[in-house]
């Protein structure tokens, strides 16, 4: 009979500990539960082509403008729009080590269905919108700047069922958190760059 109840001790507890195990990651990530249905955004540019070349005008080569963002309707209760911006090659795409973020921006206004060129921050992206931190320590939009070969920049656009309010200026990290079970549709745009100076 012992052995029978240590069993079961055993087995609840390793149940629990699966439990325990899904809502961590749950906590670090922007999507909602599992089984959750989401929907999905079309995100385009006049920068650059999907998996295209982006110009040197928007790096470090350049003017570190940044690029125009234009995304489909979101769906029906969404109340602000989040935007990250990052690298997964760093430092070289033949063997990446970090996810490297350029831009954070959230509590855009939901009306708002694209960025021009140059918004750079908050304070052009429509009233309520806020920074975060990029991964070079600065808010707003930090243009790539790549040690090694070409990499692939994923300009990520969500459309959320709430206003996060003041977070700070919260880390992709922090947000993704924030974000956790708010996400009602989101999409990304892929656009490349390779450092031309020798």
């Amino acid at each position: 009979m012992d052995d029978v109840r240590a069993i079961v001790f055993l087995a609840g507890a390793l149940v629990l500990g699966a439990g325990c195990s899904k809502k961590e990651v749950a906590a670090h990530s922007p999507d909602p539960p599992s089984g959750v249905q989401i929907g999905t955004l079309t995100v385009t540019s006049a920068s650059f082509a999907p998996n295209g070349p982006m110009a040197s005008k928007f790096t470090c080569e350049g003017e570190e403008t940044s690029p125009a963002l234009a995304w489909s309707e979101p769906p029906t209760g969404t109340k602000s729009i989040a935007v990250i911006v990052d690298d997964p090659d760093a430092p070289d795409p033949a063997a990446p080590k970090m996810v490297f973020v350029h831009w954070v921006l959230y509590d855009v206004p939901p009306t708002t269905k694209e960025l021009p060129e140059g918004v750079q921050n908050a304070a052009n992206a429509g009233a309520g919108a806020r920074d975060g931190k990029n991964d070079f320590g600065q808010t707003g939009w930090k243009g790539p700047c790549p040690p090694k070969g070409r990499h692939r920049y994923f300009h990520k656009v969500y459309a959320l069922d709430t206003v996060l309010s003041d977070l700070g200026t919260p880390t992709k990290a922090a947000l993704e958190k924030a974000m956790s079970g708010h996400v009602l549709a989101k999409g990304e745009l892929v656009g490349t760059y390779e450092k031309q100076a020798k």
